[in-house]
């Protein structure tokens, strides 16, 4: 009991002392005594510490929780100006969008709309890219605007060498490789901005700074092509399919193997989050499978090898029922089983033969 009560009088004195209230008249004080901050809107200046609060107290639950530090929330980092990029994040009542153009303080914007607003915004952020663009980002209600219905299911499989292979041949998604056709580019970019590195405390140089930008630019292109790619690749699938078993594969765990560069070119975390929201856009039943074993299960009558398969390896051949078929194609099918999206019998395995996708 005696812990209980220290915990809780522990939490009461870190909300009297750096509590977003504490801290919001903290702010109103440093107004009145700090020109630069006067000079601002007050609206993102208070989200910004309501943020600060939020992240702290997540960190602060996760640390006393005991969660395992790979799994725990960090507490926020302070960062000089110069190395971070501006954000502003405003609420209802700091912009309007009576004329599309002002924000708290006698901001005015010239803004150019790449879409209708489905709703009336509920919130806004305002920031700047590497490239110095800047753009504002509304939080809106939007409505689900459902396909037609198809009658078909769809397996996805994730992998390095093809980043999506699927029970139709027709939506597998082979490796872009934008990443790899950008290196060359980059490389030039980034050993002239070694160069023409600034020795510490002395400020850049023209041809550094021109550098970085052309580095920066390079990098844009790669991460719009891989995002242009991954949902023009997810609208397919979704139009086509009422419902997608999808491999709930986590890429950390590339980053420290010898695939590295490979699976970080492939962008298989952005693909599958660009498919699960454009499921969600659509009203398509997106179901994800946990990975485990789902190479060495046999999509047509259940079995698992009793070894696990070399990556080298890519044909799957069942030890019990002798079906032979392509790996990543056999693991595409082991998503529907394991989804409950083939139509089984008993337990979910068909009673015999080999699992056959349905038309595509």
């Amino acid at each position: 009991m005696s812990r209980k009560v220290h915990a809780a009088n522990r939490d009461a004195a870190d909300k009297t002392t750096c509590g977003p209230g504490q801290l919001d008249r903290l702010l109103t004080e440093a107004r009145q005594s700090m020109a630069g901050l006067r000079e601002g809107a007050s609206v993102p200046q208070q989200q910004t510490i309501r943020d600060f609060a939020t992240s702290r107290a997540k960190a602060v639950k996760d640390i006393r929780a005991r969660v395992p530090v790979r799994r725990r929330a960090g507490m926020p980092r302070m960062k000089r100006k110069r190395d971070a990029l501006p954000t502003l994040n405003y609420t209802q009542r700091g912009f309007r969008l009576k004329d599309g153009r002002h924000l708290a303080g006698g901001v005015v914007l010239t803004v150019v709309w790449s879409r209708e607003l489905p709703s009336l915004p509920s919130s806004v952020r305002v920031y700047r890219d590497s490239l110095g663009h800047w753009y504002a980002s509304f939080v809106v209600v939007t409505e689900t605007q459902p396909f037609p219905a198809t009658g078909r299911a769809l397996g996805v499989d994730w992998g390095v060498k093809e980043t999506a292979t699927t029970t139709s041949d027709a939506h597998d998604l082979p490796h872009p490789e934008h990443g790899k056709n950008a290196a060359r580019k980059l490389g030039r970019c980034q050993r002239m901005m070694a160069r023409r590195r600034p020795v510490h405390g002395q400020a850049a140089s023209k041809g550094y700074r021109n550098a970085r930008r052309q580095a920066a630019k390079l990098h844009k292109k790669v991460a719009r092509q891989r995002q242009d790619t991954a949902r023009k690749w997810a609208k397919s699938v979704v139009r086509d399919h009422d419902a997608v078993a999808v491999e709930d594969f986590r890429p950390k765990f590339l980053a420290k193997t010898t695939m590295a560069r490979k699976a970080a070119d492939a962008a298989i975390g952005a693909t599958k989050t660009a498919l699960i929201e454009m499921g969600r856009k659509h009203a398509r039943d997106i179901r994800l499978v946990h990975p485990a074993h789902t190479t060495m299960d046999c999509a047509s009558c259940g079995a698992r090898t009793k070894h696990a398969l070399p990556l080298s390896e890519r044909t799957y051949t069942c030890t019990a029922c002798g079906v032979v078929s392509p790996r990543d194609k056999n693991s595409a099918c082991v998503m529907l089983v394991r989804a409950g999206l083939n139509p089984a019998g008993a337990d979910r395995v068909r009673a015999g033969g080999p699992l056959v996708p349905g038309p595509t």
